[in-house]
């Protein structure tokens, strides 16, 4: 068994344009002095990281490295969850996601997958860079404004959609086992990878790529009323990546599931800060330190309600009350018989 390494916090949701958290620097310093051990890095936010030059330059990324641990962190992996939902968008959200893209690809859904993908790429090069192991990336989606079958969906029409996505994403996969990568995808609505047959439907048309795993984010899996646990059990080969994040489901005579448009204060289904919602972390926790899972425990900061900085705090010590030191002998040692392969076929009745 391992010990989880942790806490880590995923810096998407603290980098802004006000100090500390515009620089390399200074957010890595703060994250420290919350009490984190490693962050997760948004690959594409200018302001503390510069993906290009990640990938091409190894010095670029021994200063990153080098500043982080004076700060008292280490970089646990890239996130590519921009570029990746770029890599296959439904017309129906073009003018959306155009938002995620550089502007001279605007307007040009093909110039702007192209660029996606060059992103992903770079994103894998500099990990490979930064010594990394995994990058945590969104399929993107084809198929997602088809997932609730009315009118009744043309035969073949989803199919259609995962041959097209893994298409796409089978040779970035091939680009990610030469850079030594595991890219984890995160399973997550929105996604056409939002479920675990979903991603088996992927799995199965990537020929079971070595390189295509999973993040698991329990929160996700309370609001669709999935079995977060039993998950656990059945991707425990695929699961390579963590992000402890709390959520609640408490669905009433007028909602559910769906939460009728609502804004996140007032959804049946609401992301939580840890410790404050319903999942169970004393279990899951127990589960990934048996199934020898070799990865970070990484805080994502997402709440309807709590401040992120309480909620940063509070997420640290969170994850440090629940990371299992694991055990290194059994607990019942001390009444080991000694015995041989003789005596233990003497003791079965079993001839010499």
């Amino acid at each position: 068994m391992k010990t989880i390494r942790g806490p880590g916090l995923f810096l998407a949701q603290f980098a802004a344009d006000n100090a500390p958290y515009n620089s390399w620097d200074g957010i890595t310093k703060w994250a420290g002095n919350c009490g984190y051990k490693g962050v997760q890095v948004p690959s594409w936010d200018g302001r503390i990281f510069d993906v290009a030059l990640a990938a091409q330059s190894k010095d670029y990324c021994d200063e990153l490295s080098g500043v982080a641990a004076r700060n008292g962190v280490q970089i646990t992996d890239l996130s590519t969850h921009l570029q990746g939902q770029l890599v296959a968008v439904h017309p129906a959200y073009d003018s959306m996601y155009d938002g995620f893209a550089d502007p001279s690809v605007h307007g040009n859904p093909a110039a702007r997958q192209a660029w996606a993908v060059d992103q992903v790429r770079l994103a894998l090069k500099a990990s490979q860079n930064l010594g990394l192991t995994t990058m945590v990336s969104f399929s993107g989606a084809l198929a997602w404004p088809y997932l609730y079958p009315w009118p009744q969906r043309p035969p073949g029409l989803i199919e259609t959609a995962f041959d097209e996505l893994a298409k796409r994403w089978h040779p970035i996969l091939d680009y990610a086992e030469d850079c030594g990568i595991d890219v984890c995808y995160e399973i997550h609505p929105g996604e056409d990878l939002h479920d675990g047959v979903t991603f088996e439907m992927f799995l199965d048309r990537v020929k079971h790529h070595a390189r295509a795993n999973m993040l698991y984010d329990p929160s996700h899996y309370v609001l669709q009323c999935l079995d977060y646990l039993d998950n656990l059990d059945i991707y425990r080969d695929r699961i390579k990546m963590f992000h402890a994040k709390d959520a609640e489901f408490n669905p009433t005579g007028r909602q559910g599931v769906y939460s009728g448009y609502q804004p996140w204060v007032d959804r049946a289904g609401r992301f939580r800060s840890l410790g404050d919602g319903q999942v169970d972390f004393k279990a899951i926790f127990s589960k990934l330190a048996a199934m020898d899972f070799d990865g970070w425990a990484v805080v994502e900061w997402e709440c309807c309600l709590k401040h992120p900085e309480v909620g940063a705090r509070e997420g640290a010590q969170f994850v440090k009350d629940h990371i299992i030191e694991v055990t290194e002998r059994a607990f019942d040692d001390f009444a080991d018989s000694g015995t041989d392969d003789a005596a233990n076929r003497a003791a079965l009745g079993l001839e010499g």
